[in-house]
C-alpha cells in the first residue's frame, strides 16, 4: 500500500498582487500547496483555522513594520512553523535588516530575510534548507 505525500503548505504574505500570483504560480509548479494573503490582517484570519508548514512573507504591507509584527504572531502561535521575510526595504529606505546576529534574532523572529528581487531558486533552496528536506 502506498501512501500519498503529503504537500508542504506554503504561505504567502505580500500586498503586491504581482510578486504574490508570481510565487504562487512558481511554489504550485513545484509541487507546494500555497495559501496567499493579502497582508498583515487577511493573513493573521487565515492564522486562525491554518498552520502552514511554512510562510513567506513582506515586510511592508499595510504598517511599515507588519512584516515584523506578523512574523511575531506566527511565532506565537505556531512556534516550529519557520518563516521567511521578503523586503524590498532597503531600496526603498536604505535602511538594511538581517536576522544573523543575536541582537537582531532577539527582535526579528524571522529565520531568514531575503531582499526583493528574489529568485525563485533562491526561494525555493531557503525553504529545502528551513524544512531539513
Amino acid at each position: 500500500m502506498t501512501m500519498e505525500k503529503t504537500k508542504t503548505t506554503v504561505l504567502i504574505v505580500d500586498d503586491d498582487f504581482d510578486f504574490r500570483n508570481q510565487m504562487e504560480i512558481q511554489l504550485k509548479a513545484a509541487g507546494y500547496q500555497v495559501v496567499t494573503a493579502q497582508g498583515q490582517a487577511d493573513a493573521e484570519k487565515k492564522l486562525k483555522d491554518l498552520c502552514p508548514d511554512i510562510a513567506v512573507i513582506d515586510l511592508m504591507m499595510e504598517n511599515t513594520d507588519g512584516g515584523f509584527a506578523l512574523c511575531y504572531h506566527i511565532k506565537k502561535l505556531y512556534p516550529s512553523v519557520p518563516v521567511i521575510i521578503v523586503t524590498a526595504v532597503t531600496s526603498e529606505t536604505g535602511y538594511e535588516f538581517d536576522a544573523s546576529t543575536a541582537e537582531e534574532k532577539s527582535w526579528i523572529k524571522a529565520d531568514r530575510m531575503l531582499t526583493k528581487p528574489v529568485r525563485f531558486e533562491q526561494l525555493d533552496g531557503e525553504i529545502q534548507k528551513l524544512l531539513n528536506r
